[in-house]
This record gives C-alpha cells, structure tokens and sequence, in this order.
C-alpha cells in the first residue's frame, strides 16, 4: 500500500475506535466556553418566525448559521492538527498503530470539546441537516428582513437561498422586486455560503470569455488553491462517525479488526467521493462534468493568450493527465513543444492528486470484494458535457478556434476562422439552408427557421389553425379554464402582476360531455393539439413517434391596478427538461424537471393583448437571441433542453391565450390524461350513445 494511505487509514481507524477506547482516555477539563447548538437556535428562530417576532427570527437563525459553521470549521481544524500531531512513522507495528489511534482520538476530544462543549450536543438530526443543506435558514431571513424593512439584508439572504433552490416559483420574482428597490443595490445579492473555488472559477470564466486572460490566469490559479484546500477539508470532515448501513453492530458484535475494515471502506468512499462533492453547485445532483481539468484547460490557453507558452505547456501536459487520449490538447502539446524547442512536466500537485485518487479506487474494489458488497468504479473526469471552447491547434499556420456545440448532434468541427461561440459551424450552416420537414398541412407557412431564430431546434410557423378555430378555442377557454390549474390552485404561480387560468384535454372532454360546452368545441381543442403534435414531429424529422407529455390550454390576464413600472416577466426565463442554472452556465437535468420532455411548442390563439412576447434567450437568461409576437394560429416550436432558455415577457394589458405543448420520445411518459382522451374521442367516433356514464377524473397538478 502507498504510505500516502497511512494518515486515512489511522484517521478512519481512531475515528472507527473512539467509541471502545476513549473511555481508558481522560476527558477534556471542560471548556469555559459554550457554543449553543445550531439546531435548537434554528428550531427557536422557527418558533419566532410563525409567533411574528421578526427580530428574534433574525437573532436566531444568523447564530444557528454562525454556530453551524463553528461546528464544522472546528472539525475539520481539530482532526487535520491532530492528524499533524500524532502522525505514522515508516516504521509499522500492531502496538504503533493502536498507540497512534489513541492519542489521535484523545488529541480530537480535547481539541473539539474544548471549542464546541461536549460532542454529543451538536449532533443533530437528518431533517436538520437537510435544512442547512437546502438553505432553509435563508428563506426565514428573507422574510424576517422584509417584515423588519431591510431589504439590502432581505436581498442578500433571497439570492443565497435561490442559488440553492432556482426552481423556487416565488423567489425569482421576489429578487425582482428587491431589485426595484431605491436602497437595494446590485453589490448586495451576494451569495453568503458561496463556496470559495467555484466562485473563484465562475468569476474565472467571466474574466476569459471577455478576453481579459491575465485577470483570469490570477483567478484560476486561486481557483485551483481553494480547490485542494476544500479536498482536504472534506475528507477531514468524513473521518467522523459513520453508517453502517445494513448492519446492526449491537446484535452482531464484530470484532475489532472487522469494525476498523468496516468503518475504514466507508471513510475511505467518502473522501473518494469528495471529487463530486467539489464540482456539485448548491442545490444540484449533478456535478459539473470534467470540473477540475477545466482548470488546467482554461489556462492552458489563457497563458498561450498572453505569450506565456511555458506555464501553457505545463497545464495543457497536465490536463492530458485526466484525458490521455484527447486530441486537441495533444495537438496543443506539440504545438507548444515545437515552438519552445524543449519539453515540461505535468503540475506535481495534480499528478499526486490524481494517483491517489486511482489508489483509492482500487482499494475500493478491492475491498468490495471482501465485504461482499457492490461498488461501481465511475469516470469521474467525463469529458463529456464539459467545456468546449478556444483552443489552438498543431501546426504552425497561425491559431484556430475550436467551435462548442449546443445542439443534439455529435459535431467536433475545428475551423480556420472565429464563429460565434456556442454555434457549431457544420451545424449552423446546414441549418441556414435547411427547411424542415413537411408541413403536411395545407396553408400552414414556414416563418422563420433555426437560423433566423438564432439558436438550434427552433422553428416559427403561421396559420397553423384558422381565425374561426381560434375564436372558438377563445371561447371554450373562457368556460373550461380555472385560476391555478396545472399549479396546485396558485391563481398567479409566475407573477403576482398577472392571472393564469388553465384547463386539460380531459377536462375539456368532461365538460363537452355534461353540456357545459358544445362537443364540437371540446373535439377541437383534442384534433387541434393532434395537429400541432403531428407538425413538430415532422418538421424536426424525428425518427421515432413524438408522445404528449402535457397539454394545456392556458389564459394570462393582467391585473388592472398593478402594472405600473412592472419589469417582470410573465413566465421567467427556464428550460422545459433541465434546472437552467445562468451562473454555471449549464442546465441540469435533474429532478425536480421534466426531464423527460424532449419538444415543446406553443400555439397561439389571439395577439389583442400588450406585451406578451415570447422570448429565446442565451444560457445567461439575460441575452435575448430572438423575439415572438403571438397572432392568431401562429405556432413556435422548440427542443426542450439547455439549448432553448425561453420566457414570456410581460402581460401589461388583456388577456393571451395559447395551447401549451409538451412532447417526449419515451413512451413511458405519455400523458395519462391524453390517453384517457383518446378513448373517449374513440368512443365518440364509434357509439352514438355511451352508457351510464363517461370514467374521466381530471388531473389538477402539472
């Protein structure tokens, strides 16, 4: 074994062995201090919280935030000094090892306690734990300051936890409302439990792509610091106690070396799994792929940028240390090779780093087998998903631009010329010539393509449905629609400036059955979604059968009284099957989205209305690439990924009405409710005269 294992494996062993051996160690003389324990501070600022006592909801959840970081910071300084303290010497014996292990976990004891108080105050519970994680406490403070009239402070907290929870429905719309403040300043959405090397690398990136490559060489560099700097701090943090899950260690009484090989695989998974944990932004389940090689990527050009072709050199040798086989960068090799005349070595840092990391993994499986459980080794530099951006090539006829892709296609295009990030140039131009599939609808015009829209998988079309259809939809929505269906009852779920009022296909059907409706108009609202269905998927020449994930039809009024000096949206900017996630500039496709909808399409049904336009925007949700006036019978059809953020500006005056649209290739997502439609259509095709009565039940949740 490598001796760089030894300081893990007696940590995890002295942390295995507290419970049995501390009792022979004297305890700490106790401490003159006392930190109160974060989760009663949190569960008394609660209390104040639903009691209307603002001020003492502030008190108490700023200290149960202090607290929670004392515990932590505390943990990780007292077990890395002991660990310095009580180290393994080259020189290996059974009574060695132990002797370690006891004043290890004696020196942690003392050093704890003599901060926290006694251990076994700040264990808190599962729920707790969850809550911090999530940034609970945040979304008090925001209250609790908006209640006590500081929005500066309001501000601040309402950004921390939204970097957590983007999906939040209300919060995106109450930081607009910070942001039209007088006393709220844009230095004052900070995000107070950034974690320091991903905002070190975010402000990086900012820096490189507005081609300011000095300040951004100063930024990765300090990126990569506090990147090692957390590994090091969350493998001290997983040498505390563990679960043996599975494993009821009263019952079964293990003996000693088999508790030490337990506890130790679980210690050593964790601080194995520390590589995901740094590249997972708060909130997310997905890490950012690739996320530490980035670094050496960035800079490696970066530093080619500003004629510093050694440093170049070093990081592109060191990024090929995760990626051997890539092509680009061994180019980049070459390249740099040929023009200084002599070689360089990868950064000693990342090797190291990277060789234990390899280590552990086979100690992994290894150590699976023994205990008869499962362990799966992962890629955990993927270069797939990850940046793809500016390099240069080999060769020397002067540097090119590698192109990143945005859509579906597997396109790697490296081209002698600048193009527009984020457009493959194979892409962009077959999609400037190219017009789709079949219509197959007379009347229906091609408006705008893809490329006249700016992006990839995007398409305009007019005179979908006639003026008569649209009237009659109008008016069938009048009838069938309520406030909040689709969400859970929420009469405004995107803006308090604005009501939204939806109804089902089903629903639709239900009222054309009990006479509320004429059929007919019921009938319509099923063959015109049908139609649109059967355009998208033939435009966009899909290969296999496009299935409804969801069908709306939908109505935005605005609220008389509340539109001046409005500057929210309608509907903010989102992606229809990912969490779109602007600072990371990614999009992630987890729960709580839809991540299986793969074609989204809206059909418009009246333009009589101000504002209310439809817009695509880049991954920064800010910069809109294309504009969408509805109109009667004008339908804009798109794929639903981090390829297509979209939004709806503003209803300032009158209503807007549309059939919302979502699609999914997998069959197993169909839209129950649409099945159930398509019987009920079927049966009205073929009985003149049902039975006792039609088995519908309307969904109200979107």
């Amino acid at each position: 074994m490598d001796r760089n294992f030894w300081p893990a494996a007696a940590a995890a062993a002295a942390a295995a062995l507290s419970v049995l051996l501390l009792t022979t160690v004297a305890p700490s003389s106790g401490a003159d201090s006392f930190l109160e324990p974060y989760d009663l501070l949190y569960n008394s600022g609660v209390q104040a919280f639903y009691s209307g006592e603002y001020a003492d909801v502030v008190r108490y959840m700023e200290a149960a935030l202090s607290s929670q970081a004392e515990v932590r910071s505390t943990r990780v300084r007292c077990r890395l000094r002991c660990q310095d303290q009580h180290p393994f010497d080259d020189t290996f014996s059974e009574l060695r090892f132990f002797d370690v292990v006891l004043h290890r976990a004696a020196c942690m004891n003392r050093c704890i306690e003599d901060k926290l108080g006694a251990q076994s105050l700040h264990k808190v519970s599962e729920d707790v734990a969850q809550d911090f994680h999530r940034r609970i406490p945040y979304n008090y403070l925001q209250l609790a300051y908006q209640k006590l009239k500081q929005p500066e402070k309001a501000a601040a907290a309402a950004h921390t936890y939204f970097q957590a929870n983007p999906e939040h429905v209300e919060m995106g719309p109450n930081l607009e409302q910070y942001r039209d403040q007088q006393d709220v300043q844009e230095v004052h959405f900070v995000d107070q439990e950034a974690r320091p090397h991903q905002h070190s690398f975010t402000e990086a990136v900012k820096l490189y792509d507005v081609g300011d490559y000095e300040g951004a060489i100063v930024l990765f560099e300090e990126a990569l610091v506090e990147y090692y700097t957390a590994d090091v701090e969350c493998r001290a943090l997983c040498q505390g106690p563990q679960k043996f899950e599975g494993h009821d260690h009263v019952q079964y009484r293990y003996s000693l070396h088999e508790l030490i090989s337990d506890h130790f695989t679980q210690v050593l998974h964790c601080e194995h799994e520390c590589v995901r944990d740094l590249a997972t932004r708060p909130g997310r389940l997905s890490t950012m792929e690739n996320y530490l090689p980035l670094h050496y990527d960035y800079l490696q050009f970066a530093y080619f940028q500003v004629d510093m072709l050694q440093e170049a050199l070093e990081c592109a040798l060191t990024y090929l240390l995760f990626h051997k086989e890539e092509e680009f960068m061994t180019d980049n090799v070459d390249y740099y090779r040929e023009v200084l005349g002599r070689d360089g070595s990868p950064r000693e840092k990342a090797d190291w780093y990277l060789r234990r990391h390899k280590q552990e993994q086979q100690l992994l499986l290894a150590g699976s087998e023994v205990m008869g459980v499962t362990y799966t080794e992962g890629n955990y530099w993927s270069s797939t998903g990850g940046r793809n951006d500016t390099r240069i090539p080999s060769g020397t006829d002067g540097w090119m631009e590698y192109v990143p892709i945005s859509d579906k296609r597997d396109v790697s295009v490296v081209v002698p010329q600048k193009v527009k990030e984020g457009k493959s140039p194979r892409w962009s131009e077959w999609e400037s010539d190219w017009k789709g599939g079949p219509l197959l609808y007379d009347g229906v015009q091609l408006v705008q393509t893809s490329a006249d829209l700016n992006g990839t998988q995007r398409v305009l079309l007019d005179h979908v449905i006639s003026e008569d259809e649209c009237a009659e939809l109008r008016q069938l929505a009048h009838v069938v629609t309520m406030g909040g269906d689709g969400y859970r009852g929420r009469m405004s779920p995107h803006t308090p400036n604005e009501k939204f009022e939806g109804a089902t296909v089903l629903k639709t059907l239900q009222y054309g059955y009990e006479g509320r409706v004429p059929m007919k108009s019921a009938r319509l609202f099923y063959h015109v979604s049908e139609r649109a269905r059967r355009i998208v998927e033939s435009y966009f020449l899909l290969n296999s059968t496009l299935h409804f994930s969801y069908t709306h039809l939908v109505c935005r009024t605005a609220i008389i009284g509340q539109q001046d000096h409005r500057n929210d949206l309608s509907h903010p900017i989102h992606a229809d099957n990912c969490l779109l996630d602007p600072d990371a500039n990614e999009c992630w496709k987890e729960p709580p989205a839809y991540t299986y909808r793969d074609y989204s399409a809206l059909l418009y049904l009246n333009g009589d209305f101000e504002g209310g336009e439809f817009i695509f925007t880049e991954m920064d949700a800010k910069t809109v690439t294309a504009s969408v006036k509805p109109r009667c019978g004008r339908l804009v059809g798109f794929s639903s990924g981090g390829e297509n953020p979209h939004g709806v500006k503003a209803i300032t005056s009158g209503q807007r009405c549309a059939v919302a649209l979502w699609f999914t290739l997998d069959p197993l997502y169909r839209e129950l409710e649409r099945l159930q439609a398509d019987e009920v259509i079927q049966a009205l095709d073929t009985q003149p005269v049902w039975g006792h009565g039609l088995s519908i039940n309307p969904k109200d949740e979107l």
